[in-house]
């Protein structure tokens, strides 16, 4: 495939259960973006920047978005989306990837690193929720189920109340409200219902293969806004089982999409330190 550096490819890919929109940009090495839930848009800022000398790779996760499943009902693990991102690389015929995987996306990229090593040059796990990894698993698995039973139950708020506070993320009094409740996009209520009905729970009680992962290179990466937060609790755990240093990332959980530019800074940085 001949990619226009100031361009961006749109295209889509039939594979097992799902057809998977995807985007490309740039020129040069493979680096995949990764997010679950989150979208290729989530990481089209990021993506932009790297894309002056990266060949850059973003896409919207299985039943995400514009990647719509045969069957709604079957749910989103993260050996299952892996496969759908060993698909896409392949298919560009760029690999082996820098792959960036945030959030769910970083149990994504975890699952690939230890399945299909040979396609992953430097996996970049930023804030994975591997809540199994934690001695409080028990409690912390109770509170999914809590969250998940209010969503289910038409209990918006509620839900993402509980998530919040698990989560250790504090929020402005009415932020809630604001962000979750009136009208909202259709497409952003139906990736949510996704989310809570078919990928939160098998992201956040998968567990990855330690030892597997000691065979690649990992970089556990943490926002440094995320301080005492629940994923950065397990994504020191990550480090403390790799036997590896994390890496402070500017900003929080999503900190490449609130303010890219510093985040592409120390991007860079890591990946000058494997070249």
């Amino acid at each position: 495939m001949t990619l226009d550096s100031s361009a961006t490819t749109v295209q889509t890919l039939r594979v097992d259960g799902a057809r998977l929109h995807y985007e490309v940009r740039g020129q040069g090495p493979l680096v995949a973006l990764v997010g679950a839930p989150m979208a290729a848009a989530g990481f089209a800022a990021l993506a932009d920047l790297l894309a002056t000398d990266h060949t850059v790779l973003t896409t919207d996760p299985r039943g995400i978005g514009r990647s719509p499943v045969d069957d709604p009902e079957q749910d989103s693990t993260p050996p299952l989306r892996a496969a759908d991102l060993s698909r896409l690389i392949a298919e560009l015929d760029a690999g082996p990837a820098i792959v960036l995987g945030s959030s769910g996306g970083a149990c994504t990229a975890l699952a690939l690193a230890q399945t299909r090593p040979e396609q992953v040059r430097l996996t970049i796990a930023h804030e994975p929720p591997l809540d199994g990894l934690l001695d409080d698993r028990d409690e912390l698995h109770r509170a999914t189920e809590e969250m998940i039973a209010r969503y289910l139950a038409g209990d918006v708020i509620g839900a993402w109340r509980l998530f919040m506070a698990t989560a250790g993320i504090r929020l402005p009094e009415g932020a809630l409200e604001q962000m979750f409740g009136g009208e909202r996009d259709p497409q952003a209520v139906a990736d949510e219902l996704r989310w809570f009905g078919h990928e939160l729970r098998e992201t956040v009680h998968w567990r990855p293969d330690v030892a597997a992962l000691r065979g690649t290179e990992v970089v556990v990466g943490i926002g440094e806004a995320s301080a005492g937060q629940l994923c950065d609790r397990t994504s020191r755990a990550l480090a403390e089982a790799l036997d590896v240093e994390p890496v402070a990332f500017p900003g929080g959980h999503t900190g490449f999409a609130e303010d890219p530019e510093p985040f592409a800074i120390r991007l860079r940085a890591v990946l000058a330190g494997i070249r």
